[in-house]
């Protein structure tokens, strides 16, 4: 956690109020709260009105699909479009709409760079035109950073509801819910430096969808639950730093990233970058190392004092080909020779040349280990 992000959640638990009591402590906590969601609000470009706070990025993700689902179904809309790779907090519940509630689900393919073929996406929103409940398509991929056109995307949409997963995003590059125009957006606070177990949901104004949890009423009646006033605090400390200082830090993270690619391009011979350098978030590289295992040269790596992970963090020790990668063509052998490293402004150049000096070495020991031809 960032500093900002650490004073204000220890700051917040020493006055322990409920946002949703009537005495005083509880106005106290609900006027911070409030203060809270107009800091984040103004963060991400939307109205304080449309902010929903969330325990998660995954819960945010099923309350925007399945609640803009259930409310397409009540006028017989029953069609989901979204993309080959999105993550699984977004993928998943899809899946399980279709194989409970009968949703109909399209998918629309991505190239080897990870963009979606927006003239599928135009071709196949003309077909299913009256049925579609909601597109969903997430803003960056989490495992190889590739930032979609969204903003095309909704112009293709018209008036049908638009969600974006935009948890890597946020507070990493440009990013505005009123310029973009989408109906929903989901964020998170672990991704900005703020602490885990807190995110929200961003839900245009006006918009009525059907809740996924029930109780008591919080949240505009969309996400009943005791509020996590000290978290929500901590957020928005969180956002408020990292918008701040989004350019200065974007810039730095961003060279970082080139020095990591020409550093493992010049100690590796056959070494490739995964998705589009260029248009991608500023500190996610996805690397394959061809004839590799990934998960022994992660751990030759460990051994060396340089994290990485073989895909998304979220999907940490689960054993199975990526579906990102697959989606932008890879094959499984090339899926697992891949490494994810993430770098953030609290990186060093330094770091990148220790990187330099061994990668060569457990490339080769992984090649020798992994039996791969």
């Amino acid at each position: 956690m960032v500093e900002p992000a650490i004073t204000a959640l220890t700051e917040q638990l020493k006055k322990l109020g409920n946002a949703s009591s009537l005495h005083s402590a509880g106005r106290a906590a609900r006027k911070d709260l409030e203060q809270a969601r107009e800091i984040i609000a103004e963060a991400i470009d939307c109205a304080a009105s449309e902010v929903v706070f969330t325990s998660t990025g995954t819960e945010a993700n099923n309350l925007a699909v399945k609640g803009l689902y259930w409310q397409g179904v009540k006028s017989n809309k029953k069609v989901i479009i979204t993309s080959t790779f999105e993550h699984h907090a977004v993928a998943d519940p899809i899946n399980w709409l279709a194989e409970h509630e009968g949703a109909q689900v399209v998918r629309i393919g991505v190239d080897r760079d990870g963009f979606i073929d927006l003239v599928e996406l135009k071709e196949k929103v003309n077909e299913h035109k009256n049925n579609i409940a909601l597109i969903s398509i997430m803003h960056s991929n989490n495992e190889v950073g590739t930032l979609q056109d969204i903003d095309q995307v909704v112009k293709i949409a018209g008036n049908i509801p638009v969600h974006s997963d935009c948890v890597q995003s946020f507070g990493k590059v440009d990013l505005s819910f009123n310029k973009l125009g989408l109906t929903a957006a989901t964020i998170s606070a672990h991704k900005i430096g703020g602490p885990l177990g807190v995110a929200a949901l961003i839900l245009k104004r006006g918009l009525d969808i059907e809740p996924v949890l029930h109780g008591g009423g919080q949240e505009r009646d969309l996400r009943s639950g005791t509020f996590n006033v000290p978290g929500i605090i901590s957020f928005a400390a969180a956002a408020k730093n990292a918008v701040e200082n989004r350019k200065e830090r974007e810039l730095k993270v961003r060279e970082l990233k080139q020095e990591l690619i020409e550093t493992i391009k010049k100690n590796t011979s056959d070494a490739w970058v995964n998705g589009n350098i260029d248009k991608s978030l500023p500190g996610i590289v996805s690397i394959t190392f061809p004839k590799t295992d990934s998960e022994g040269l992660l751990l030759l790596l460990d051994g060396e004092g340089i994290a990485c992970s073989t895909g998304s963090a979220c999907s940490a020790g689960v054993q199975r080909p990526s579906h990102v990668l697959l989606a932008m063509g890879l094959t499984e052998d090339e899926t697992t020779s891949t490494l994810r490293f993430s770098l953030s402004y609290t990186n060093t150049i330094n770091e990148i040349a220790k990187l330099g000096s061994v990668i060569a070495t457990v490339v080769a020991r992984s090649k020798a280990a992994s039996g791969k031809k």
